[in-house]
């Protein structure tokens, strides 16, 4: 699964992007969430408030409930607003 983080995420994690092998059993945004937080502390950090967080599925707008494959290109970024 390829993952990118953009903006403060980006930052904090010092990555733009990463190839993960997930389980089978990770089925959904907020399981790969989980997953993410339990590699280490700058994840638990960063996703600690998902709330200030929004996702996208292979270029598409998502949310946490939505199911994933191991195949899917997941993008990790903040609210955007308009101007």
């Amino acid at each position: 699964m390829n993952i990118l983080y953009f903006s403060w995420i980006k930052d904090k994690l010092g990555k733009t992007k990463e190839n993960i092998t997930i389980d089978e059993n990770i089925s959904s945004v907020a399981e790969l969430i989980t997953f993410l937080k339990s590699k280490d502390d700058t994840y638990k950090e960063v996703f600690k408030d998902i709330s200030s967080i929004r996702v996208s599925i292979n270029m598409e707008t998502a949310n946490m409930e939505d199911s994933i494959s191991i195949n899917d290109e997941i993008a990790f970024f903040p609210p955007m607003t308009g101007g």
